[in-house]
């Protein structure tokens, strides 16, 4: 008797939008370069981020490489109804059924719902990508995004260079989509996403 082949292992794919129900993600292009830049050069919604040149050549070019990169999605998080650009997220570093997330930026002033709907967005999209745990790090000064992840379930593992490190179980994960449902009644619906190449 033959064994199984063993099953692919998921990766990270772009998709052109993802509708939920008051957000659509939507791919991130070239044109979105001076909205991201002005995210994560504002002094209150990037002061746990890494250095951003300050120059927007560079944005643009992070941009274009992006274009070509089979290994993230990046998202521009949008009102559904307008379209207005709300903030972005990012998908990337894929490891066997785990996948991490961040550059996780939103416009002062929004709703709390549209952070828990965001999450909520990534988190159904990597399921469905057949993802179904999560691991990234925070840093120990971020409280307000450290406490969100520890809201929802996903634990400490450690601590290291001023950097909290997660990760989210699939029980952990499936007990947070239910919880949080509400937010997100209908799931995702995602469209035009890139043939695979398979």
């Amino acid at each position: 008797m033959t064994a199984a082949p063993p099953a692919s292992l998921p990766r990270i794919r772009k998709a052109a939008r993802i509708e939920g129900h008051t957000l659509v993600l939507r791919n991130a292009q070239v044109a979105d370069a001076a909205f991201i830049h002005a995210l994560r050069t504002d002094p209150v919604r990037a002061r746990h981020l890494s250095a951003v040149p300050a120059a927007l050549a560079a944005q643009i070019a992070w941009l274009e490489r992006y274009a070509g990169d089979e290994t993230q999605a990046y998202f521009i998080v949008c009102d559904a109804a307008s379209g207005e650009p709300l903030g972005t997220v990012r998908l990337y570093n894929a490891r066997g059924d785990s996948f991490s997330w961040g550059s996780w930026l939103l416009r002062t002033g929004l709703p709390a719902r549209c952070a828990i709907e965001s999450a909520l967005m990534v988190y159904h999209y990597a399921r469905a990508l057949g993802f179904d745990r999560a691991h990234f790090e925070v840093r120990q000064d971020n409280t307000s995004v450290w406490r969100f992840h520890e809201n929802f379930g996903a634990m400490r593992v450690a601590c290291r260079d001023q950097q909290f490190f997660y990760q989210l179980a699939p029980a952990a994960l499936a007990a947070a989509l239910q919880r949080w449902r509400r937010y997100l009644p209908h799931g995702v619906r995602v469209l035009q996403q890139p043939p695979t190449g398979d």
